[in-house]
């Protein structure tokens, strides 16, 4: 029988519990030990990941992340920082932090709900306090939807009781069945207690491709007027981005509670990137893999991307998402 580090510690701590003990009873003795986590949580949590030992979040931290790391969103960073940082230092907050992120594949959704995991808690999506739901993997059946409603519900209330912060990101909204999400809705709003939880200290994270299309034409806009993407403001793109998402029948937050009740706090557009963003993501891939940066090799990477419009060819049309695979074939030259 193989004891984790969690139960060896919780058996020094009480050495009298297992001392003479019949195999028959090694498992009920076990069983006793394992509940001293509850009179010794300090000593427990070195050797275990507990709720109360999640990182203290540093607004510098989480800003220096994204700088570093994710290119031509300056919205995004801006919302990201202030709501997340805020919402974790409010001690009552009055619902959870509901974000819904937005854009095109390869603009950065998946790394931003990554960087925040990881500035909460020290295993970041690894973390038994990090939950993530993918549409066509965990809700693939329409003829499902009234079990899968029951299932999310759920799921959602058992980890919320085991750890108020939890952390529950929903990637893939666009393909998500219309109708499924409102499931969670009484858990988003302005409740104290649900059926005896709280769900006030939770976080929900939305990732969907929905709305892509109007960001894309303010960003678009934007670059025919001769204006720098950084002049975009938060209040040129969330109201019409909403709207966009709530008629979109495509979309998982098609005609949804969550919208109409106002219990989604931001609608986070990410932009189209760039030539120059793609450079910037490729240099720091080769930066990661302890390579010194070729500017050559940036260059050619950069180039065998494609690019939107057809006639303008402003913007990737696959963001960040493959130069990775690409710069691997100029590595291995």
């Amino acid at each position: 029988m193989k004891l984790g580090r969690a139960a060896v510690a919780l058996l020094l701590l009480a050495p009298c519990a297992v001392r003479a003990v019949e195999p028959i009873s090694l498992g009920l003795a076990l069983a006793g030990v394992l509940t001293g986590y509850i009179s010794y949580p300090r000593l427990y949590c070195l050797f275990a990941e507990c709720c109360g030992r999640k990182r203290s979040l540093s607004r510098e931290a989480l800003q220096k992340d994204l700088d570093n790391k994710l290119f031509g969103q300056h919205l995004a960073k801006k919302v990201i920082v202030n709501a997340v940082s805020g919402f974790l230092s409010n001690p009552k907050p009055k619902k959870p932090l509901t974000l819904s992120l937005h854009g095109w594949t390869g603009t950065g959704k998946n790394f931003v709900s990554k960087i925040i995991a990881e500035n909460i808690y020290e295993g970041g999506l690894n973390s038994g306090y990090v939950h993530l739901f993918v549409a066509t993997l965990h809700f693939p059946h329409a003829s499902n939807i009234t079990l899968y409603k029951d299932q999310l519900q759920m799921w959602i209330r058992g980890n919320v009781s085991a750890c108020a912060r939890s952390i529950f990101i929903f990637d893939e909204m666009d393909k998500m069945h219309a109708g499924l999400i409102d499931a969670i809705k009484p858990f988003l709003d302005y409740y104290d207690v649900v059926d005896e939880v709280s769900y006030q200290k939770a976080i929900f994270i939305f990732l969907s491709n929905a709305g892509a299309e109007r960001i894309t034409d303010v960003a678009l806009d934007f670059w025919k007027s001769g204006k720098q993407r950084e002049e975009i403001k938060l209040k040129d793109m969330e109201p019409a981005l909403a709207v966009s998402v709530f008629n979109n029948k495509n979309s998982g937050f098609w005609h949804s509670s969550l919208i109409d009740r106002n219990l989604i706090d931001y609608f986070v557009p990410f932009l189209p990137l760039e030539y120059k963003h793609l450079k910037m993501c490729i240099r720091v891939e080769m930066e990661s893999r302890g390579y010194n940066v070729d500017e050559d090799i940036v260059n050619k990477v950069a180039e065998e991307m494609t690019f939107f419009p057809k006639e303008e060819r402003v913007f990737s049309d696959k963001g960040c998402k493959t130069v990775f695979t690409k710069l691997d074939y100029y590595l291995d030259d």
